[in-house]
């Protein structure tokens, strides 16, 4: 019965020193202690109670020595040797004050049990940045990548968002990241389609006068365009698709083509013309015995300032009929014609030969009017 209350006794202490720190060298002190008290309890001081003794202690050493394990515990790639007595993860980091955030990854898992030389990885936790959906969120985080860190987030990101810098990018701390929602619609406008203006030309008008024959008025058509919006704001948009509902109509105009000729400052009396032309004038006049000389068109030679006059012409340049305004001279109607009155030279009816003297030969501007 004595024998059993010390068996009793000895292996409720050997729990505890396995149990405990009494195992550790700072406990080691207190172990023995109670030990010798057992061993007073029940036996004598003497040759068989350090038998004993020696026995007991000789176990708690081989336990001791199997329970030492020698870990490698390796902090953002940084490896340090420790040694620990514990049964997890989570005891041997506690062991040697090795101290593990909420956010740290550690494998294995802190409830893993661990053997001799086993290794064990700690991520350290990194602070970032993110700005997403309009607010910007300060986090911890360990994961190794973007993407990664998004998920263990729970941060919702489909294929047409954009992530800045890209989501393969490695975290590191004091990293900025930006989600941009990136949102796509298709939308149906009425657009209106702009007439055109047609200008012809017309001889019949000064050529500072316009006339409008027809008004224009728009079209219209429906287009489908993609809009792409990002964060909510407008960043482009594409035309995909058209249907002309109604076709414009143009607006058609006539521009006059005639010059203007102002000879007074009344606007009533602007003389429009075809063509001007540069030319040598010469003077004639009518020398016969038997009244006003014939011209080539088979009228009279006449001389009237306040009307229409004589000249010759070159009927290839100025055809013969043609109305015309010489610069000094007046109007006149090209009816004569004369030998040496060959391209741009025309020959000046006069009544006297004193005002075919004076006006000699002259280089003058000749208007073909209307």
């Amino acid at each position: 019965m004595l024998v059993d209350d010390f068996l009793a006794n000895l292996t409720s202490f050997y729990m505890q020193a396995i149990m405990y720190k009494y195992v550790l060298p700072e406990g080691g002190n207190g172990m023995v202690e109670k030990f010798k008290n057992i061993c007073k309890q029940y036996f004598s001081n003497g040759p068989k109670a350090a038998f004993i003794m020696s026995l007991v202690v000789v176990g708690i050493v081989v336990t001791i020595v199997s329970m030492r394990k020698t870990v490698v515990v390796v902090i953002d790639g940084e490896e340090k040797n420790v040694v620990t007595y514990k049964r997890t993860v989570e005891g041997a980091l506690k062991d040697n004050r090795i101290e593990v955030g909420q956010k740290d990854k550690v494998e294995p898992n802190l409830d893993t049990n661990i053997g001799n030389h086993d290794i064990i990885n700690i991520k350290k936790a990194v602070n970032v940045e993110i700005k997403v959906d309009g607010q910007q969120v300060d986090i911890l985080t360990a994961e190794e990548d973007i993407e990664s860190m998004l998920r263990a987030e729970g941060i919702n990101v489909i294929e047409e968002d954009r992530v800045l810098p890209s989501k393969d990018s490695r975290v590191h701390d004091g990293m900025e990241i930006q989600v941009v929602r990136v949102e796509t619609k298709t939308l149906t406008e009425t657009q209106p389609i702009d007439y055109n203006t047609v200008v012809n030309k017309d001889d019949n008008l000064a050529n500072n006068q316009t006339k409008v024959v027809q008004e224009g008025s728009n079209g219209e058509r429906e287009v489908s365009v993609r809009v792409v919006y990002e964060d909510g704001k407008e960043v482009s948009r594409k035309i995909i698709s058209e249907n002309v509902v109604k076709q414009p109509t143009d607006k058609i105009m006539l521009q006059g083509t005639l010059g203007v000729l102002n000879l007074s400052r009344g606007a009533a009396d602007q003389t429009l013309y075809k063509l001007s032309m540069q030319v040598r004038s010469t003077a004639y006049c009518d020398t016969g015995n038997n009244g006003n000389h014939i011209t080539a068109s088979g009228t009279a030679t006449v001389r009237n300032p306040n009307g229409y006059s004589t000249i010759a012409v070159d009927p290839r340049v100025i055809p013969l009929g043609s109305k015309v305004y010489v610069e000094g001279y007046g109007y006149a109607i090209a009816s004569d014609t004369g030998g040496a009155i060959k391209g741009n030279r025309i020959d000046l009816f006069f009544d006297s030969p004193s005002e075919v003297y004076n006006w000699g030969v002259k280089y003058v501007t000749m208007y073909v009017l209307k």
